[in-house]
């Protein structure tokens, strides 16, 4: 079962960073564009990023365009998501996902493959 796996989450104050990481193995991924989402508790899953394997990004999220950066390393199947000046509304499950398609995608529903999340709380 092909499943991309997140890690680097955890609980941060205000102002401080993360930088997520997305795992991809197993995955060809020159057939994918992978992007990140995230949910709060009570909200929609919402998309942030995506990235084309040529490593154009699109942003979906004005909310963090300018706080957090999504990067990929094709020779180590690794996507991330660097987060800085992190605010108590980032706090959410972080989610990586790939979408066979070259082309991203915002929409959750048109994400093929999912990981289980990682969680990110910004508390003081």
């Amino acid at each position: 079962q092909l499943q991309p796996v997140e890690s680097g989450g955890g609980l941060v104050q205000p102002g401080e960073s993360l930088r997520l990481s997305c795992v991809a193995s197993g995955f060809i991924m020159a057939d994918y564009s992978i992007g990140w989402f995230r949910q709060a508790p009570g909200k929609k899953r919402e998309g942030l990023f995506c990235i084309r394997y040529n490593g154009l990004s699109t942003n979906y999220a004005d909310s963090v365009k300018s706080r957090f950066t999504i990067s990929r390393d094709n020779a180590k199947n690794t996507v991330y998501l660097q987060m800085s000046s992190l605010k108590p509304e980032d706090t959410a499950v972080y989610y990586c996902a790939l979408r066979r398609n070259p082309t991203c995608s915002g929409t959750a529903t048109f994400q093929d493959y999912w990981g289980q999340g990682t969680q990110v709380t910004v508390s003081s």
